[in-house]
């Protein structure tokens, strides 16, 4: 494996458009648990009971709970060392942005600026009815109301069955056709349409590598592929780029 390091660390040094992709296996490490892995979320909740506009519908109480439960468990979660490398490498001028289909905003938490949120935000909420959004300033202890209209306020994070914000996904996928070099971190690559922004770099050129201890749907298209956790390969990228 030493040789595929050397190899990504060469392409990173190299790059010209550095674009990070990543999902939740960078913020595995930080105690979040992931959706689709072993004792992922999904294992333990089901999909059509949580993260449905119906569920929601049907029982917004409910939902809200679970949320709350997450907010809890992020409010004091410190970002990993591999968010912090990212966000130190686009301080330098390496990287240009992160994508993320994260929602627990550890990439802004380590420093990163540059950030495209494709499934939302956890600390931020929607009205159903009217065009209300607000940030969280606390944890909520119940359902929110829209101070507007009056009306329930939902998570502002996309779930299943719904569509991404149109011009989100525009300037994901035309930043990660800009990407020379793309670092996917942490991700299934299952969950479409942002599981096709690596392969659709990958066909436009861009030098794929993919951060992740178990194969995905990226890993064929991978021209380097780091069988490791996000931040153990991360640092090792790191300290090989100081010496190149």
């Amino acid at each position: 494996m030493e040789e595929e390091y050397i190899k990504a660390a060469k392409a990173i040094k190299q790059a010209d458009y550095l674009v990070a992709f990543t999902g939740a296996g960078i913020s595995a490490e930080c105690g979040i648990p992931t959706f689709r892995g072993k004792d992922g979320l999904w294992t333990k909740f089901k999909p059509e009971e949580i993260a449905t506009y119906q569920a929601f519908i049907r029982n917004p109480e409910f939902v809200w709970q679970w949320y709350i439960m997450r907010m809890e468990k992020l409010k004091d979660t410190k970002p990993s060392e591999a968010h912090k490398i990212l966000a130190e490498w686009e301080k330098k001028g390496i990287l240009k942005t992160v994508i993320t289909q994260n929602v627990d905003e550890l990439h802004q938490k380590a420093g990163s600026k540059n950030v495209i949120e494709l499934h939302g935000n956890i600390w931020r909420i929607k009205c159903i009815y009217c065009d209300n959004k607000k940030r969280l300033k606390k944890l909520p202890k119940s359902m929110p109301r829209c101070d507007k209209c009056g009306n329930i306020m939902r998570p502002d994070v996309v779930w299943f069955g719904e569509a991404l914000d149109p011009l989100i996904l525009q300037l994901a996928f035309d930043e990660g056709l800009k990407s020379d070099v793309m670092i996917v971190i942490g991700t299934s690559g299952v969950v479409y349409p942002a599981g096709h922004i690596p392969v659709r770099a990958k066909t436009m050129g861009a030098f794929i590598i993919e951060i992740n201890p178990e194969e995905s749907a990226i890993t064929p298209v991978a021209d380097v592929y780091l069988a490791e956790k996000a931040s153990v390969a991360m640092k090792k990228l790191k300290n090989l780029l100081s010496s190149l």
